[in-house]
């Protein structure tokens, strides 16, 4: 994961997030198979942008940090993968809490 920090610095105010998924399984005990899990809402953050610009050209900074838990919107940003590191780039405006 450090690695792609390393090489991957987002735009304005938008975040690079690690999704953590947690194991799944049924009141039976029986573990649920990626395919019928539901997408991760929480993550680790990686990177921060600089910020977002205002029309005056004042620079209003990331509300999070590298290394922050937080959770976001089910089918917010977009999905990449770096490295084998399957992340999501998303916007601040996206996040919903940080955990913790």
């Amino acid at each position: 994961m450090a690695a792609a920090a390393k090489k991957v610095t987002p735009m304005g105010d938008r975040i690079l997030i690690k999704p953590e998924g947690r194991e799944e399984t049924t009141k039976s005990g029986l573990v649920l198979p990626d395919t019928a899990k539901e997408k991760p809402m929480e993550g680790r953050v990686v990177a921060v942008g600089k910020g977002r610009t205002t029309d005056d050209g004042n620079v209003v900074k990331v509300d999070v940090k590298k290394g922050d838990l937080v959770l976001f919107a089910k089918y917010s940003g977009t999905e990449v993968r770096i490295e084998d590191d399957d992340l999501l780039i998303i916007a601040e405006r996206d996040l919903l809490a940080i955990i913790g």
